[in-house]
């Protein structure tokens, strides 16, 4: 639907499909959501393999979902590890967590690589807006939080074009709403700030389609349509609220204009926006920094005013050590919110939930060593062809890149050699 200044795209709607066709598929999304600095380890891995059961202190706030997800071990990547010349330890491992490469890094050598969602998205973002999307949460730079420009370009992306080009993830909820809604004119700053006096919902604008749709559609159309839209307000709303209280932003705690002061409120705005755009088509890879890699980040909201990477290094302090099980608990638990939401989505015949992959996890695993083996990765959804609902531990030293084979073969693309593969999954024999 289109106005001036605006367009919004449609969900799927019983309507599009002709009349005694059989149903369209629905396609599968991909999504990559990575936590930084690494989890604690004996609150996270289910203690024998097979199907999920009690599920342990982290990962209990998923318990909606157990059988929807997939916990996998023993995956490690070689490319991270502190041995290898390059810049630091967070920058490693973030660096190489979709890209498989040893990121190294002197006067003359910055290497990585083209990065595994770029490879998806080459094949099958023709068929959507964006190619990709890429997001993040925020990007507070204190004192040593890396130790150069190069550094920072490693820790503060996951998705690679090539090996010297980043994705920048978006960080604003404004501007991933302008981008994912707006029609790509380019305002003059006076006409900027005239329409952020005047800011109507983009709604507005598309009246005249609107009306016109809901006049042509079924009863259980509506509904959709109606729901939709109900939730393109909702994320309006959400953006007003966050721009008002700007100036409630914590001193020290410097954010991109519209960003919610509140981590749990910021997450929601975002994967508020990510569903939308995963229930439109605009896109189907997506990879999402739940702050960056080695951020010092203090979770106020929750009563833990350290940053998150001093506690990791917390050297057997068992008061450390419950802060960081409780920052890791806080972010699986705003994952919760997210997979309810797309759980209840209808998409074609079945949930968004189950028409997607989203892998969680991190390029550390135990944060106080530095440990890149036995990475906490979960693979939630049922967009894969895999049964769920159980923990899969493979042999020790398993590349991660065999993973990432493993997903883009899930999303149509095959790629016979990525990073230091050694061959894909053996998770068929599950379905």
């Amino acid at each position: 639907m289109r106005g001036i200044g605006a367009a919004v795209a449609l969900p799927f709607l019983d309507a599009m499909s002709p009349a005694l066709a059989a149903p369209a598929k629905a396609p599968r999304r991909l999504a990559f959501l990575y936590v930084p600095n690494g989890i604690d380890m004996s609150n996270w891995n289910v203690e024998q393999d097979g199907p999920l059961g009690e599920l342990p202190r982290v990962l209990r706030p998923l318990s909606a979902f157990r059988d929807d997800m997939i916990q996998l071990g023993n995956l490690t990547h070689n490319g991270g590890r502190a041995w290898l010349d390059g810049p630091g330890d967070h920058a490693r491992c973030s660096g190489s967590y979709l890209t498989g490469i040893q990121v190294r890094k002197s006067t003359v050598d910055i290497k990585s690589s083209i990065s595994c969602d770029q490879i998806v998205a080459n094949q099958v973002g023709s068929a959507t807006r964006f190619a990709s999307l890429e997001l993040g949460m925020d990007d507070v730079r204190q004192a040593g939080d890396c130790d150069s420009g190069y550094s920072c370009a490693y820790t503060n992306n996951l998705a690679w074009r090539s090996e010297t080009q980043p994705l920048p993830p978006i960080l604003d909820p404004r501007v991933l709403f302008e981008r994912l809604f707006g029609t790509g004119v380019v305002l003059s700053p006076e006409d900027s700030a005239r329409k952020a006096r005047n800011r109507r919902s983009i709604l507005d604008f598309v009246t005249s389609d609107t009306k016109k749709l809901q006049a042509s559609l079924g009863p259980t159309d509506v509904r959709k349509l109606d729901e939709y839209l109900s939730s393109i307000r909702e994320v309006e709303r959400q953006l007003e609220k966050a721009e008002t209280q700007h100036g409630a932003i914590e001193p020290g705690m410097e954010k991109p204009y519209g960003v919610p002061p509140d981590f749990a409120d910021h997450f929601k705005l975002m994967t508020d926006m990510l569903t939308i755009a995963f229930r439109a088509d605009l896109t189907r890879v997506v990879t999402f920094m739940m702050t960056r890699e080695g951020t010092t980040r203090s979770y106020r909201e929750i009563g833990i005013p350290d940053g998150h990477h001093p506690v990791t290094h917390h050297k057997g302090n068992p008061e450390l050590m419950e802060k960081v099980t409780r920052i890791n608990e806080y972010h699986t638990q705003q994952l919760a919110g997210w997979l309810e939401r797309l759980k209840s989505a209808e998409d074609g015949e079945r949930s968004l939930l189950d028409n997607s992959m989203i892998v969680y996890g991190a390029g550390i695993s135990d944060g106080n060593r530095h440990l890149h083996e036995d990475l906490p990765t979960l693979l939630i959804g049922r967009g894969a062809s895999f049964k769920s609902g159980r923990r899969v531990t493979f042999r020790k030293e398993t590349p991660m890149c065999n993973f990432h084979l493993t997903l883009m073969d899930q999303m149509g693309v095959r790629v016979e050699q990525f990073g230091d593969a050694s061959g894909r999954l053996e998770l068929a024999s599950l379905s």
